[in-house]
């Protein structure tokens, strides 16, 4: 018997991660497993030793991505349940689809694939990406489309960034261009291509109250906090990540106090922006990553720090509004403003650091440059495979192209999918409405006296 027309939103999300679920349980049943335990005690001792020093880094990543990117979510006053849900729907989809295909690309071996705590590690990163990039489109996509997002992005990723890591030897270990660019211009196309040219007005539901955006601040400081391990985890324990933890503090200490003074003079009665605080505040955080663990003074990270906040407030008070007059192009979250120009800025730092690398012979760089000592150019040459400076100047350039164009190409791609019907996107005037997606109590059986019959009869079909 077929599927009446009227239900059928209703039963595709339950159908799809049921699916998808039940597949996942047949493969890990058939091809994953954990490596058997050593009867060395020396290889024993290393182990315990990896898991308790990446652990507490991976616990300070599942808090900002749970916890903190979610109430960063939640400035939309009437979508937070769904902010929230699907933050956390899509982060636990994507990393189980990324841990598949990270798995059967890199780590299949006689038929198994052995899991551990790094490939789980990995497979989160790929998962930031899509965090990400459905901030431009938040509110105005149905969680099908927000999944079927997540389907195409991952393999996409993890293709740009094997080109950008492994085939361009870009040095990049807090995902600067890999993650945070990559991402963002993921997002805009897919915001591009799925909106199309329809100029989209405010819309009555979208301004935030001062409780949402309180508690999107607290998201903010959330982030704010555990962001150093973000940056740290995949550096070489010892004098690297304690580098990149030190540089990613400062550089987020300075664009913290940016954002006020830039925020401040912005506004003529000198008053401050929440959105400029919730996200200009970040910014440092996203130019550092790829430059975090680098020897360079002190001074250049709270530099950047800086450069990155101011560049992250100008985007929002007038980047934002002219791209989308000229270009009808929508972005919710405004995270080109967050990711995008901070991470450009980032990866042209990363061009700058590589350039005068070579007149350092002062420090070293454990985890890309070479153990400490010796003579600069052939630490230089040695790493950088015969490159010199120039050429991993002009890969790390290259790889922030790669990176822009590929994404961007995809999301157009993506977009253009997300357009299908059946993939139920809510109607203009009913987005940013938890109604929708959550059974609220008194609202589904009244939709009130506002709501038009439509708006109550789309909330009861469409709702998860």
């Amino acid at each position: 018997m077929a599927v009446p027309p009227s239900t059928y939103p209703r039963r595709l999300l339950p159908l799809f991660l049921g699916l998808f679920q039940g597949t996942l349980l047949l493969f890990f049943a058939l091809f994953v497993t954990y490596d058997e335990p050593s009867a060395h005690v020396e290889d024993t001792n290393l182990v315990a030793n990896q898991v308790y020093s990446t652990f507490p880094f991976f616990q300070d990543i599942q808090v900002m991505l749970v916890v903190g990117l979610g109430l960063l979510l939640t400035f939309l006053p009437r979508y937070g349940f769904s902010a929230l849900t699907h933050n956390f729907l899509l982060l636990n989809f994507s990393m189980q689809w990324a841990l598949v295909l990270q798995g059967l690309l890199h780590h299949f071996h006689h038929g198994q694939i052995h899991l551990d705590l790094h490939k789980l590690l990995i497979s989160e990163f790929a998962a930031v990406t899509v965090l990400i990039s459905v901030g431009a489109i938040l509110g105005r996509a149905s969680p099908c489309q927000l999944l079927i997002m997540a389907t195409c992005e991952i393999p996409i990723y993890l293709a740009s960034e094997w080109v950008i890591v492994t085939c361009l030897g870009v040095l990049d270990v807090g995902g600067t261009i890999t993650i945070h660019v990559f991402s963002c211009y993921f997002g805009l196309g897919v915001s591009k291509a799925l909106f199309r040219t329809t100029q989209h007005p405010l819309h009555p539901k979208e301004a935030p109250t001062p409780r949402s955006d309180l508690m999107s601040l607290v998201g903010t400081l959330i982030l704010w906090v555990f962001w150093p391990s973000f940056v740290a985890v995949l550096c070489q324990p010892g004098d690297a990540q304690h580098r990149a933890i030190l540089n990613t503090l400062l550089a987020m200490s300075a664009s913290a106090i940016t954002t006020v003074v830039a925020s401040s003079l912005l506004q003529r009665d000198g008053k401050l922006s929440p959105s400029h605080l919730q996200n200009g505040s970040l910014a440092g955080g996203v130019a550092i990553g790829v430059v975090a663990d680098m020897a360079m003074p002190p001074v250049a990270a709270l530099a950047l720090g800086s450069l990155s906040a101011a560049l992250c407030v100008l985007g929002f008070r007038f980047l934002t509004p002219l791209l989308g007059r000229k270009l009808t192009l929508h972005d919710q979250c405004g995270i080109h403003n967050l990711h995008g120009l901070p991470g450009i800025l980032g990866a042209a730092a990363s061009v700058l650091a590589v350039l005068v690398a070579s007149k350092d012979t002062s420090g070293s760089h454990p985890s890309q440059l070479s153990p400490a000592g010796g003579n600069a150019s052939e630490v230089l040459e040695g790493r950088w495979g015969g490159r010199g400076v120039g050429g991993q100047a002009l890969c790390q350039a290259a790889g922030l192209a790669v990176a822009v164009g590929a994404s961007l190409l995809a999301g157009l791609l993506t977009g253009a999918t997300l357009r299908l019907p059946c993939l139920a996107r809510p109607p203009e005037r009913l987005c940013f409405d938890d109604s929708l997606y959550f059974k609220i109590q008194d609202q589904a059986e009244s939709p009130g006296p506002d709501s038009s019959a439509e708006e109550g009869a789309l909330a009861l079909k469409e709702r998860v």
